[in-house]
């Protein structure tokens, strides 16, 4: 039979699945949203060539409301959602009723390999849950906190020595390398108990691939990559399990990542099992200890425990330098707001002194009302990860806070889903609801969390009600450290220098490569940058 045949059969044999499911579960056809172009690439990939990450997704809302309806690729129906109650119920009323999708699954597996970010069923999320959850209870973050402050010392130091030395009058520093780099030696010295050396070395092997890695990877995508992406749906994960083989743009640079990275984590896991030392008090080493105290039916395997390794340095390492990095462009656009900054933390530090205490304690840190209140901002306004992705395991109907107008003019207060509804939880929209957030929702204002502007209506996010590290039993298990790691070094950095935007007035754009990254306009082919001009105080 000619090959041709073949496909064509299958094409039809997919169309007549495709239309038998329109016609017999329930559809989001009459939920309003954009023009699809495409009917082969959809409008979803238009999100990843916005000049500025939310450009389309606060103009979508504004039109049709807390939910509407996009397309992916073939066709395939997205609703995407940005109302508390709607997130409130996917994430935490549902529990795992609501897993990834394949597609999600797949570029975490890309990323790291099998780790609890790819983690496909809730059965095997909690046995990864409950091998990392001992390295993030409290007593463990508090005794990682002399390592931060150790990062962030180094930081001022070799901006002193190595930069403005040489410039006593201040200097433009590319503030986001070094955030990056000071991220990495952090993660080193409390998940693994080993220096990568990164703020040293500007060489060094690991800082130098991991930067630029999403830009690299996700940053406008072509059209074969949604296309592909789209067919993960009907195929079975043991032809999935080697999309990380294929020598495609995005999975070649982040695979040579992960080679690097697997180097080092490999060695070093073999080195802690072989050498178990009860007392030790990195991640790794709690991973270890927990790992052989569970089950033997739920063990992490060796190829699990480094996917988990590798998962945790990308996570607190690109996510909170990034988020520093927004925080430090912010006080260099907002004078006030810095002056004020510093004078809370010059006056604590005052008050550690009276004590006879050499540096901040975590009290110390929790108990400055701006710092807090400028990170919580800096968190709503600039959530590094815009977007999530989801799939209903079950029909349900999803509640809104809200009610939308759909295309037949009908205004309607809960959405009936089918099995299999692809939902995309829209990070950049909920964080800037007028309804939640005040009127001045799209202006960067600190305050509103000292002035009690906030209204939190329905409970979504794990901190301060933002939505920024997700949310329920799949939630961001690692936000109280990058807290921790982003209060250490502000104070720092803020104590010791001052920060202004350059003279050449460089346009920062939030750019959607995955996670959202600053580029300066049309310059993207220099990569992700943030220059400010630094003052040593």
């Amino acid at each position: 039979m000619n090959p041709l045949l073949y496909v064509c059969a299958a094409l039809v044999v997919w169309l007549g699945f495709r239309w038998y499911r329109w016609v017999t579960r329930l559809s989001i056809g009459y939920i309003r949203g954009p023009p699809v172009r495409s009917a082969l690439l959809g409008n979803v990939r238009d999100l990843s060539f916005q000049e500025n990450v939310g450009d389309l997704d606060f103009k979508y809302a504004e039109e049709y409301g807390t939910a509407w309806r996009m397309q992916y690729a073939l066709g395939s129906k997205v609703l995407m959602i940005a109302d508390p109650k709607a997130i409130q119920h996917v994430f935490h009323k549902s529990g795992y009723l609501y897993p990834k999708t394949i597609q999600a699954r797949v570029n975490a597996y890309i990323v790291a390999g099998k780790n609890m970010l790819w983690a496909p069923t809730g059965e095997c999320h909690s046995r990864h849950k409950k091998v990392i959850a001992p390295a993030f209870t409290a007593p463990q973050l508090r005794s990682y906190l002399p390592f931060f402050r150790k990062a962030s010392g180094k930081v001022c130091q070799l901006w002193k020595d190595q930069i403005l030395a040489h410039a006593p009058g201040g200097a433009t520093i590319q503030v986001n390398r070094w955030m990056a780099r000071a991220a990495l030696d952090i993660i080193g010295e409390t998940a693994f108990d080993f220096d990568f050396g990164a703020l040293e070395n500007s060489e060094n092997e690991l800082s130098k691939v991991y930067h630029n890695m999403f830009v690299d990877s996700a940053l406008h995508p072509p059209p074969a990559s949604a296309l592909f992406q789209a067919l993960f749906d009907y195929l079975p994960w043991r032809v999935l399990e080697h999309v990380r083989r294929l020598p495609l743009r995005d999975v070649a640079r982040l695979q040579r990542t992960v080679r690097v990275f697997d180097r080092y984590a490999a060695r070093l896991l073999a080195h802690k099992a072989a050498h178990a030392d009860t007392h030790a008090r990195d991640a790794m080493s709690i991973f270890v200890r927990a790992n052989a105290s569970a089950d033997p039916r739920t063990r992490l395997s060796d190829e699990e425990m480094v996917a988990q390794m590798c998962a945790l340095t990308f996570a607190g390492h690109e996510t909170t330098a990034n988020t520093t990095t927004w925080l430090l462009w912010e006080l260099a656009r907002h004078p006030q707001a810095q002056v004020r900054l510093r004078a809370e933390v010059c006056a604590k530090r005052v008050e550690v002194n009276a004590r006879g205490v050499a540096d901040f304690g975590a009290e110390d840190l929790d108990g400055m009302g701006f710092l807090q209140a400028v990170i919580k901002e800096t968190l709503r306004y600039h959530c590094i990860v815009y977007h999530l992705n989801r799939v209903a395991s079950e029909d349900d109907v999803i509640p809104l806070a809200y009610p939308i107008t759909t295309d037949t003019g009908d205004i309607i207060s809960e959405i009936p889903v089918a099995a299999g509804q692809v939902v995309m939880p829209n990070i950049a929209v909920y964080n800037r609801l007028p309804e939640v957030w005040g009127a001045d929702a799209d202006e960067w204002n600190p305050m509103r969390f000292i002035d009690g502007k906030v209204n939190p209506q329905v409970q979504v996010g794990m901190y301060a009600n933002l939505f920024t590290f997700s949310g329920g039993v799949r939630g961001c298990i690692g936000w109280r450290f990058a807290l921790m790691e982003m209060q250490a070094i502000i104070t720092d950095l803020v104590e010791n220098f001052q920060f202004s935007i350059p003279e050449d007035k460089p346009e920062i754009i939030r750019v959607p490569a995955n996670l959202m990254a600053p580029m300066i306009k049309g310059r993207l082919d220099e990569g992700a940058q943030m220059p400010l001009y630094v003052v040593a105080l």
